[in-house]
């Protein structure tokens, strides 16, 4: 773990603490990329791991941010229920453009852009769970609570 951040977790870091939260955003050596990465590389259970997906909405081309159960597929017939609009898996460069991060490093707060966020209901299952802070090698440590609270995303069943 390095003890300076790069710019994109210090990013996070700043954006948590101006946010009011202490988390602290820890940058590993190793890839934190995919669920799984990231679960070995802090040592949890991959469903402790909050992903932030970027989607497309297909009519007006707005991001939808879902920040899924690591161990979840997002059933995009069920985003469309809460949107009213069908979603589509969004390319890297929309992804960077709507949120300032790099796929593999999306990290849940400090967007550029107003999106719509919807939160894995399953994540509450567990104490603590982990999300991407910035780049594909940096992560933090919080609750499923704490991530309502820092997203204002709405809580439904993407499964």
């Amino acid at each position: 773990m390095s003890e300076t951040l790069s710019s994109s977790a210090q990013k996070v870091q700043d954006v948590l603490k101006a946010l009011g939260f202490s988390h602290r955003v820890m940058e590993l050596t190793q890839t934190t990329r995919t669920s799984v990465e990231a679960a070995e590389a802090v040592g949890c259970e991959v469903g402790q791991i909050a992903k932030s997906l970027v989607f497309k909405s297909k009519n007006l081309n707005r991001p939808v941010l879902i920040i899924a159960s690591g161990s979840n597929r997002v059933n995009e017939k069920r985003i469309k229920e809460y949107l009213a609009e069908a979603i589509g898996k969004a390319d890297a460069d929309f992804v960077r453009q709507q949120t300032g991060y790099a796929i593999g490093g999306v990290a849940p707060v400090g967007h550029p852009a107003q999106m719509e966020i919807f939160i894995d209901e399953d994540l509450f299952q567990n104490q603590e769970i982990w999300a991407a802070a910035g780049n594909p090698n940096a992560l933090f440590k919080l609750t499923p609570a704490d991530l309502v609270k820092m997203t204002g995303g709405r809580v439904v069943s993407i499964k």
